[in-house]
């Protein structure tokens, strides 16, 4: 009689389906479930405490002055009049012209990091984006108040005296004769988001398929070609990312603002980034400590109207990501 050896991988296949089938370490998975759920409900249930407390402290102010207190610039603790709407104008324009500084900057970075430099120097641009990016911000608040302010004064006051004829340009560098402004405010919050933004973007331009570029290469693009027709449309969903992974960093920065936008009493919707303002983080910081009754609940708002905004721009470029990876792949 004939015997037939059945072959190695159908005779593994029953040990293989025994495996499967097998409830050993099915205890240790559950549980492990179970952990990664309870950490998951942890934060959603932290995140739903800070909403609920904040806004039970600030719904006094919201409750009281109504409509006013988000679409006014009229604050006067003094006599009870809380408008916010000028501390927001300022945590906007110094958060545009942080990322309008920062993003073609870091962009250039991570493309010659990834793209043009050598391995020993990209190994040496990556340390150093990553030490920058861990520089705690009141660092970078006191280089800006210490070095930065006077220089940055003298070209202020020239800069003004060049465009003084100018009508449009007048409106925007109108006051130079102080280095704290929103300009100031913005430049330093540039050099701080630099190098996260930095960091996101080679990393998402290291995923582009090497088999890309090389075909790009070989077809005849030139380096820059290749980089413009496969590197970036393959990295905008990452890159979009980035750019509001920064921009949150901005809007929500304290300490370095406080030193360096000039402290307004009575911030205004202007565009003279020359001129000084105040931001929604920075008056927190500075006048909560002496505060009490309705200007307290006025400040907490404060707090709270940049928490619900952050979590939209979170929300925002999650949504603008996802679809730059569908309009990628193609898909609707």
């Amino acid at each position: 009689m004939t015997t037939v050896d059945l072959p190695q991988s159908d005779a593994a296949a029953p040990s293989v389906a025994t495996a499967l089938a097998s409830s050993q370490g099915a205890g240790a998975d559950k549980a492990f479930r179970w952990v990664a759920v309870a950490a998951g409900a942890l934060v959603l249930v932290i995140l739903a405490l800070i909403t609920y407390s904040t806004t039970l402290k600030a719904w006094p102010a919201f409750s009281k002055y109504g409509t006013d207190y988000f679409f006014s610039t009229d604050w006067r603790p003094n006599q009870k009049r809380f408008g916010i709407l000028g501390f927001a104008w300022g945590t906007a324009v110094i958060s545009f012209i942080g990322i309008l500084l920062a993003v073609p900057t870091s962009i250039g970075i991570a493309l010659f990091a990834t793209e043009v430099a050598p391995r020993r120097l990209r190994r040496t641009i990556t340390t150093v984006m990553d030490l920058l990016a861990a520089v705690p911000s009141v660092v970078f608040g006191l280089v800006g108040f210490y070095v930065l302010k006077a220089p940055l004064q003298d070209l202020y006051r020239s800069l003004a005296d060049a465009v003084a004829g100018i009508p449009v340009l007048r409106s925007i560098f109108g006051q130079g004769s102080a280095g704290t402004s929103l300009l100031t405010a913005g430049i330093v919050l540039a050099i701080m988001i630099t190098p996260i933004i930095t960091s996101v973007s080679r990393e998402v331009f290291d995923t582009v398929p090497r088999n890309d570029k090389e075909g790009a290469l070989a077809l005849g693009a030139t380096r820059s070609e290749m980089i413009t027709g496969v590197v970036i449309p393959h990295s905008l969903g990452g890159l979009t990312g980035a750019v509001m992974l920064g921009l949150g960093r901005a809007m929500g920065e304290t300490i370095a603002v406080t030193l360096l936008i000039g402290a307004s009493a009575r911030p205004q919707i202007t565009f003279d980034i020359l001129a000084a303002s105040d931001a929604m983080p920075s008056a927190i910081a500075r006048k909560l400590p002496e505060a009490s009754g309705d200007f307290q609940a006025a400040l907490i708002g404060l707090g709270v109207t940049l928490f619900l905004i952050t979590m939209i721009i979170n929300i925002s470029s999650r949504r603008i990501v996802a679809v730059m990876d569908r309009r990628m792949k193609g898909t609707s």
